[in-house]
């Protein structure tokens, strides 16, 4: 087992886990716990959200939902769902996802099981440290065409092309840029995010529609 705690996580790595501990492991811990998993061939890394990693990500979800209000976009939140396929031994709980392209898709479900249903269009990945586990892996193995990735300073958006992901300027999701001037002003905004007081009440540390 490995410990790291940082500024913006707090990382645990255990290693030989199997498939059916992480199954009971997310049993056992709930919805509502504070810690997030991702889960890569017996590898389960345990990440608990500090100030500096929840704050951007509550920012990135205002952004998401305003920005799809004001083009007149459906989309819908699934927050820090568990993603998982037992046949591929994967599994992510996102900062945040949405289901945009294929919104009708998932229209009316009350839950989400990847082994029949699409997986998200786009997820959200608050990294401000460096993961044990490889996330761009799971996510293109899981099938998520974009990710999004932010690290404190800077926003990357990305596209899964025939099975990995290749960085680029724009996003598919929704019609932006990274030069887009409001985009450039939101990121600034995350950069000084420790200087932000937010205090609009939080039911709980996990988002889930």
């Amino acid at each position: 087992m490995i410990v790291k705690s940082t500024v913006g996580e707090q990382r645990t790595v255990l290693y030989n886990i199997s498939w059916e501990t992480f199954e009971a492991l997310l049993r056992d811990t709930g919805e509502d716990r504070g810690s997030r998993f991702a889960y890569d061939c017996g590898v389960l890394e345990i990440m608990t959200p500090l100030f500096e990693h929840e704050n951007p990500k509550i920012q990135f979800d205002r952004f998401i939902l305003v920005l799809a209000g004001e083009l007149g976009i459906e989309i819908r939140s699934a927050g820090s769902t568990t993603l998982k396929r037992k046949i591929l031994k994967w599994g992510i709980e996102p900062d945040t996802c949405y289901y945009i392209q294929n919104e009708l898709a998932i229209r009316g479900k009350q839950t989400l099981d990847l082994e029949n249903d699409l997986p998200p269009d786009l997820a959200i990945e608050i990294d401000i440290t460096s993961s044990s586990v490889n996330k761009l892996g799971i996510y293109s193995a899981l099938g998520v065409t974009e990710l999004w990735r932010y690290d404190g300073q800077n926003l990357k958006f990305s596209q899964l092309i025939e099975g990995q992901y290749v960085e680029c300027k724009s996003s598919i999701a929704f019609p932006i840029d990274y030069q887009n001037l409001r985009l450039y002003l939101f990121v600034r905004t995350l950069a000084m995010c420790s200087n932000f007081k937010d205090t609009t009440p939080q039911a709980s540390s996990k988002d889930k529609n």
